[in-house]
């Protein structure tokens, strides 16, 4: 039987994403739930890992100098959207479109607790057992919740493709930042401390940090 929204799932507003630091949205979204319905089939997981993209003057982002190309314009749209792009010609990478219009913000949500549609993320991944790597990561995400590049621009006020708040509180000790992953090129801002996770949540991707 296909599983119906969860009546205390509540999807963020507007507002959330239009505010102007992006590093606190992306702490923010930890613990929000990631939701998606296509085709009549719900998955769902809860946000553990972000990293936050402080556009124009972060050397990491897409957008560094307000680069404008085909790829990153949606990155200058309003925030509260989605910004999905290909990795390596395989990979499809979740972003959330954050801030105000002409303000490139965004914040990539590297890897989610999966908690609603477990069979269907199997079949997606074409895996036998579900175990930590089936949401652990931004493409192994992506893949589970059935999210491509044709997503980009989506709204986050549709049904298909949403993020919402439930009862579930986050200790902020529990709340651990680091170095993004991946970035090297991007020299000193490399070591920015704007990747955040659920400190010993076993979805969480890269090296544990102590």
């Amino acid at each position: 039987m296909q599983k119906k929204f969860n009546k205390n799932w509540k999807k963020l507003s507007n507002e959330f994403y239009l505010r102007d630091n992006v590093i606190t949205i992306a702490k923010d979204l930890l613990g929000k739930v990631l939701v998606t319905q296509f085709n009549n089939i719900l998955t769902a997981g809860r946000i553990v890992e972000t990293e936050a993209y402080n556009g124009a003057i972060d050397k990491a982002s897409h957008a560094f100098g307000n680069r404008r190309t085909q790829r990153t314009e949606i990155m200058f749209a309003k925030g509260g959207c989605a910004y999905v792009y290909l990795c390596y010609g395989v990979h499809h990478l979740f972003n959330v479109v954050t801030n105000a219009e002409n303000i490139p913000h965004a914040v990539l949500i590297r890897a989610v607790e999966p908690i609603v549609g477990m069979e269907t993320m199997l079949q997606r991944t074409k895996k036998i057992k579900l175990d930590h790597s089936i949401t652990k990561g931004p493409g192994n995400l992506s893949k589970a919740l059935g999210i491509s590049t044709k997503l980009t621009g989506k709204s986050f006020v549709s049904n298909e493709l949403f993020i919402a708040e439930d009862d579930y509180k986050i200790n902020k000790k529990d709340i651990v930042a680091s170095a993004r992953i991946g970035v090297e090129y991007s020299g000193e801002d490399a070591l920015l401390p704007y990747r955040f996770i659920i400190k010993n949540n076993p979805f969480v991707s890269g090296k544990k940090l102590k």
